[in-house]
Order: structure tokens, then C-alpha cells, then sequence
């Protein structure tokens, strides 16, 4: 009698599918959005502290926000954008700006 191969049964998991799976989870894009009370050093340094990015690359991602509008800051799972989110949120008002009333604002879209 010759083997037969052995076939999936599909109410087993099998390892391949759990890696598969997660290669396939939902990614979400963080934005942040341009304000006139936020300078470009308090954009600079919340990047740096929230996600540790360089000076060079906070301020390439500052310089694209004024110029349009709004930009992306991260792509991830939903918990890290959303934690991140909390935290830009989080931030507080520039200081170097007096009428500044409170953070830089920050929405999650899911990437296409």
C-alpha cells in the first residue's frame, strides 16, 4: 500500500498558517497634522521622544506636515499606533509658545 500524502485537516492550525496570519494583520497609518501654535522645535522634539527619530528625519517629517497639511509618522499594528497616538496626545503644549493650548493632533487611518 502506497502513503498518501498528508492533507490538512482545516479545523487544524498548522505553524505555517499562524505566520501567514500575521503577515497578513491590518496595518494602520499614524498621522499628525499641521498647527500654527507648535513649532518646529517642539514637532522635532516630540518625534524624537515618541518614536526616536533623528533630528534630520524629525524635521524632513515637520517640513512635510506644514508644507501638507497633515503626514504620516508611522505605520504599524493598531496597538503601536494607537499607543503612540496616546502619546503625542499626551505631549502637551509647546512652551515656546504662549497661547498654545495643547498638543499636536494626531488621527489613525487604516493603510490601503
Amino acid at each position: 500500500m502506497t502513503s498518501q500524502p498528508s492533507v490538512p485537516r482545516p479545523d487544524v492550525i498548522v505553524e505555517d498558517d499562524v505566520e501567514r496570519g500575521s503577515e497578513l494583520e491590518k496595518r494602520y497609518h499614524l498621522f499628525l497634522h499641521d498647527s500654527d501654535d507648535h513649532t518646529y522645535e517642539y514637532v522635532i522634539d516630540m518625534l524624537g521622544g515618541v518614536f526616536g527619530y533623528s533630528k534630520e528625519k524629525a524635521f524632513a517629517i515637520a517640513s512635510m506636515i506644514d508644507g501638507h497639511g497633515r503626514g504620516i509618522v508611522e505605520t504599524a499594528d493598531y496597538e503601536t499606533v494607537k499607543k503612540h497616538q496616546d502619546q503625542i496626545h499626551g505631549w502637551g503644549p509647546d512652551p515656546r509658545i504662549p497661547h498654545c493650548r495643547g498638543s499636536l493632533s494626531a488621527t489613525i487611518e487604516e493603510a490601503p
